[in-house]
């Protein structure tokens, strides 16, 4: 039988409370570096920006966003995904090959 993991379960949880996304990508950043394949992130953020930051880094890296988590905070889940493609340490937004 194939288990899927639910979005629901988080392998990693990222505390972004009172972060602005560009300060929280690089916090998820250096926490997902050594994640492997499949490791669903939970990522606690209250900067309005992020239910639109966080969709869009995950499509320019590659990582599965796989939307808002049900409760009281503001939580979103993402899947680590094989050959997703690394991004600057010091600019979250660019890939390394930029």
């Amino acid at each position: 039988m194939n288990h899927h993991p639910s979005p629901t379960d988080a392998d990693l949880t990222i505390d972004g409370t009172g972060l602005l996304c560009v300060t929280l990508l690089r916090r998820l950043r250096a926490a997902i570096d050594s994640a492997k394949p499949g490791t669903i992130v939970h990522v606690i953020a209250t900067d309005p920006a992020a239910p639109l930051d966080l969709p869009a880094w995950c499509h320019i890296t590659g990582h599965d966003y796989l939307g808002p988590v049900p409760g009281e905070r503001p939580v979103y889940a993402l899947r680590i995904a094989a050959g997703a493609r690394p991004t600057h340490p010091g600019k979250p937004w660019h890939t390394q090959q930029e």
